[in-house]
């Protein structure tokens, strides 16, 4: 009796890994939708259909579409970045920046993160919800996690110090992301393999020139 009763209780039980794969693959159709569609287009709907789940699912679990955007995003972001602690790497200065180049780059030039920019570029004067749900699902995590680097006491006394920390960040992200516009316009222009490292080291080389301190 015990055990028929055990066997009913643990059946009616998801496991935690069975969660969290439905999660992942209720994010996965989200963000099919959006690139298909565009965000104000995709109806909480269309997108229970395609993930086979109940809407009240997706509010239970994100809070309804914004919140399933900051999800898709931070879905993307945590594929590079989920084991990096730049708070704690007792690594030189250059070789974490240029790490964390190298994989930022590469989440910038993936096809479907294009896309999303597009999409979102195309729709945010419109729509403010979907403006704020992209920068706090992804820009502003990478520069909290940024500024929190530069905060640190060993990295300070590595840097100029007439260069406010919030001009140093943006000059970064803004040397990694190279040619954003151009890369938009004419993506299969966008350079790849080690030309697309070589032209990434130099604009790192000029980062570093201007931010760090002499010798």
């Amino acid at each position: 009796m015990n055990t028929a009763l055990t066997c009913i209780k643990s059946a009616g039980r998801p496991k935690a890994a069975d969660v969290e794969t439905r999660n992942q693959e209720l994010i996965e159709a989200a963000g099919r939708l959006f690139l298909k569609n565009g965000y104000t287009r995709t109806s909480l709907e269309s997108i229970a259909r395609e993930a086979r789940v109940a809407v009240r699912t997706i509010y239970v679990k994100f809070g309804g579409k914004a919140g399933l955007l900051k999800a898709v995003l931070a879905s993307r972001r945590e594929r590079l970045f989920a084991e990096r602690n730049m708070e704690l790497d007792t690594r030189p200065l250059r070789t974490i920046l240029d790490e964390f180049a190298r994989d930022f780059y590469a989440l910038l030039v993936e096809p479907d993160a294009i896309a999303l920019q597009r999409v979102v570029i195309a729709e945010a004067s419109t729509n403010p919800e979907l403006a704020e749900a992209f920068y706090e699902g992804g820009p502003r995590m990478t520069r909290d996690m940024l500024a929190r680097f530069f905060a640190r006491a060993d990295i300070r006394l590595q840097l100029r110090d007439d260069v406010p920390p919030s001009v140093m960040l943006t000059h970064l992200i803004g040397c990694i992301n190279g040619d954003p516009v151009g890369r938009f316009l004419f993506p299969d222009a966008e350079p790849s393999g080690e030309e697309a490292q070589r032209q990434l080291a130099a604009r790192m080389e000029l980062f570093y020139s201007s931010v760090l301190k002499p010798g």
